[in-house]
């Protein structure tokens, strides 16, 4: 078992990870979580756990109150144990983390429920819901298009042929048009990066398709980088052909959104504030989680 994945045995539930330190307060551990939220690696799950901290002091909650590093002890291939890093996360950390993953993944959708906190929130618009949720697909694709990148050269793309290899996905998907024409279709600037300029649903596409072309590229290698190009665009193919079954919008017609910078900055500039109420207000320590507070 290796420190990128820990997987949980069997069909473990939120209810039966949950834990109790010395001060009576619950938690889980994040090794032990990450599983159930539908990560498959640490570090993915550590960044988002890093985002979620980030967003509680932005709630006005302290996150010494809510995230307690630790050590986790795994055992190795040969039986030996190692000790791994590993938070301890209150509820509202766990709120947290849930509330700003993808609520398409059954995972997350399932976490949303199960950690749904009491809380008087500040009235927080669906715009900027779905500003959130745009930025962290926005964040997921560009992860995948790195691993697709990874996993073109294994398959023997050479590097001179990396732009023509991804167009071949843009092709199958948005019917014969590379990047450049999508750009051109669209009326975005040519020094815009065209994933800056996607929607949530459009970003979604492409991200399922570089992970299926990911997938299938380590299911069936490709003899060469041809074949792997054909495979894409292949891909890109059976995705929109999904797509148009289901009645959804096909990519080409999804008008471009404003660029993701600009919803970066509006997301920094409208941080939600959270009051917690009950036991939800007391952190790890047992003491109230707002900042500035004593717990007195």
């Amino acid at each position: 078992m290796t420190d990128r994945s820990l997987p949980v045995s069997g069909s473990v539930t939120f209810e039966e990870l949950k834990k109790t330190n010395e001060h009576g307060a619950e938690f889980w551990s994040a090794r032990e979580l990450q599983p159930l939220l539908g990560y498959g690696q640490w570090r993915r799950f550590e960044d988002a756990i890093n985002r979620a901290m980030t967003l509680c002091g932005q709630s006005g909650n302290n996150p010494d109150y809510h995230f307690a590093g630790a050590g986790k002890m795994i055992a190795t291939g040969k039986g030996a144990l190692r000790e791994v890093s590993d938070f301890h996360l209150s509820r509202f950390a766990c709120y947290l983390i849930a509330q700003n993953g993808d609520p398409r993944k059954p995972e997350i959708a399932a976490a949303q429920k199960y950690f749904a906190i009491q809380a008087r929130r500040q009235e927080i618009s669906d715009a900027l819901a779905a500003d959130l949720e745009r930025l962290e697909i926005r964040k997921q694709a560009s992860e995948e298009f790195k691993a697709l990148s990874g996993a073109a050269r294994e398959a023997g793309v050479q590097d001179r042929m990396f732009g023509i290899f991804h167009d071949a996905g843009y092709k199958g998907l948005y019917n014969g048009l590379g990047n450049e024409g999508i750009k051109q279709r669209k009326g975005i600037p040519k020094k815009d990066n065209l994933m800056d300029r996607m929607d949530t649903t459009e970003l979604a596409a492409k991200q399922f398709r570089m992970t299926q072309t990911r997938d299938k590229l380590a299911r069936t290698p490709a003899k060469d980088q041809q074949q792997a190009i054909r495979t894409h665009e292949a891909v890109g193919r059976e995705v929109r052909e999904a797509i148009k079954r289901i009645g959804g919008a096909m990519p080409e017609n999804i008008p471009p959104a404003e660029h993701i910078s600009h919803v970066e900055k509006r997301i920094k500039n409208t941080p939600p504030f959270l009051e917690l109420d009950g036991s939800d207000a007391k952190g790890l320590d047992g003491l109230d989680g707002l900042d500035g507070s004593d717990g007195v």
